[in-house]
């Protein structure tokens, strides 16, 4: 944002009890002069808010640590505290309208719902919050009222029925579990439609905290509390692609990703490894290397454009839940009335489908470029173009596949011979059994959570959403929205 501008407010404040020339500029510059130094801070950038105190004004920022003149950089930000203190009573109430006026013109959110898991990661999401976060919230002179989830689904609940007049937007304090849970009970609710357009913040607290990885990394900033928390203060907003994936009339609402082979089997079945950590992944991911299992299946999707050649054609209908019911009898169509969103109502019947059969190694599925904070996933996926990213394993060396998966880290493992990557419109899944054992099925994962279970897998007696069979995926574009860095 441009600091210069004509001034909206040039006055004489006392700074450290020496009398200054300050100027708060149309371009949103704050500047002044201490000590004989030439000062400047951006209100947009680093003003977090301000207070008065008898005849001071205290204004709270976010500056680099290399001073507050730098522009940029990637030392992490720290807290500094300004004092103004103008030589008038008008010239304070002036002042405090013209700051408080430019901070309200940003769209910064004022009120939010926070949801805090206590039970992610390791544990300390409490903690995170009320060290890192809660200060950075009243600095910023934002009202908030925090709720801690009990159970899984507890934020699923409160975003399904939350009054959502009363707040400009909800942060999960969390992995992205908590997350997927606000977006699917927000778009269950009958007024959806709305409900979506509500901006959510991601601040990384949990296992793997791909989502707040992606926005950050987006704008080359680190994966920290500290640094998503002034996203969310800032007020920026980015749309984000939601996909339905659906099975019948059973519906689940994804953000970040599908996985059926092996890194389902990595992500879900490491979980008897928990007590572990975070190692758990590379320990269990060595195991199945080098016991590596095949699943028999087909997919079969619609290409982005660019990708047409990837696969053989096929006869895939799509028959898909969500369109509009035509009548030819009637002028206008028919629709389905049925309580909350339905999937993108869009037409594939018309589309060129294409499809690969198995057997596979691994098929992933990604909404975003990382899937934790370690594994980007999906290089080139964004986060509002309308495609998921598709990556494909058919068939790998168990050499190849081990120093493949140890470029997961940059994304160079997209680059293997072994790998497909490709953006698809839409995808059809159909799991099949192991190929070295046509008793035992897979595991569908999406976003962290068990959708599914094949016969014979780990804790296979246990209910899930799905049933290990076909389904379907499509992506609305830009459906939700989530607070971003710039």
């Amino acid at each position: 944002m441009d600091q210069t501008g004509d001034p909206i407010l040039s006055d004489r404040v006392l700074v450290n009890g020496v009398v200054t020339a300050a100027t708060l500029t149309a371009g949103g510059g704050l500047r002044w002069s201490e000590g004989g130094i030439y000062r400047s801070l951006e209100v947009a950038r680093e003003v977090l808010g301000f207070s008065i105190e008898g005849s001071r004004i205290k204004i709270r920022a976010a500056v680099e640590n290399r001073g507050i003149c730098c522009v940029g950089g990637s030392e992490a930000p720290a807290r500094k505290t300004f004092v103004f203190e103008p030589l008038s009573e008008d010239s304070l109430k002036l002042w405090c309208q013209k700051l408080q006026e430019y901070i309200d013109s940003l769209g910064r959110p004022k009120r939010l719902l926070i949801l805090v898991n206590p039970f992610g990661g390791k544990k300390c999401a409490s903690k995170m919050f009320l060290d890192d976060v809660k200060p950075l919230l009243e600095d910023a002179n934002v009202e908030f009222t925090v709720q801690e989830t009990k159970c899984q689904l507890y934020a699923k609940e409160v975003a399904q029925s939350l009054d959502l007049s009363k707040y400009d937007g909800i942060v999960c304090v969390s992995g992205d579990g908590v997350l997927v849970e606000v977006i699917n009970g927000l778009l269950e609710r009958e007024d959806w439609d709305a409900a979506i357009k509500i901006p959510i913040g991601v601040i990384p607290a949990g296992t793997g905290n791909g989502m707040a990885k992606s926005l950050l990394d987006s704008v080359g900033h680190t994966c920290t509390v500290y640094n998503a928390t002034l996203a969310i203060i800032r007020g920026n907003k980015r749309s984000l692609d939601v996909a339905t994936i659906l099975q019948g009339e059973t519906r689940f609402f994804s953000v970040l990703m599908l996985a059926w082979g092996l890194v389902a089997d990595i992500d879900i079945e490491s979980e008897k490894y928990r007590w572990m950590g975070s190692a758990r992944l590379d320990f269990y991911a060595l195991q199945r290397i080098f016991r590596l299992r095949k699943y028999n299946g087909c997919i079969s999707f619609v290409p982005a454009p660019g990708f047409e050649a990837y696969g053989e054609p096929s006869g895939q209908e799509g028959h898909f839940v969500g369109k509009d019911i035509s009548d030819p009898s009637r002028s206008e169509p028919l629709k389905v009335h049925q309580c909350g969103y339905r999937g993108p109502n869009v037409d594939f019947e018309s589309s060129s489908w294409r499809k690969i059969d198995g057997p596979f190694v691994s098929i992933w599925l990604h909404n975003v470029p990382w899937g934790t904070e370690d594994t980007k996933a999906a290089p080139d996926a964004k986060f509002s173009d309308g495609y998921l990213d598709l990556i494909l394993m058919g068939n790998c060396p168990r050499l190849a596949l081990l120093s493949l998966m140890t470029e997961l880290n940059n994304g160079n493992h997209v680059n293997s011979p072994h790998v497909l990557y490709l953006k698809v419109k839409a995808f059809v899944l159909e799991p099949g059994p192991r190929a070295d054992d046509a008793t035992k099925g897979g595991i569908i994962d999406a976003d962290g959570e068990v959708l599914a279970r094949g016969r014979g897998t780990y804790k296979s007696d246990q209910n899930t959403l799905m049933t290990y069979d076909k389904l379907q995926i499509t992506v609305d574009q830009g459906l939700a929205t989530v607070f971003a860095p710039v």
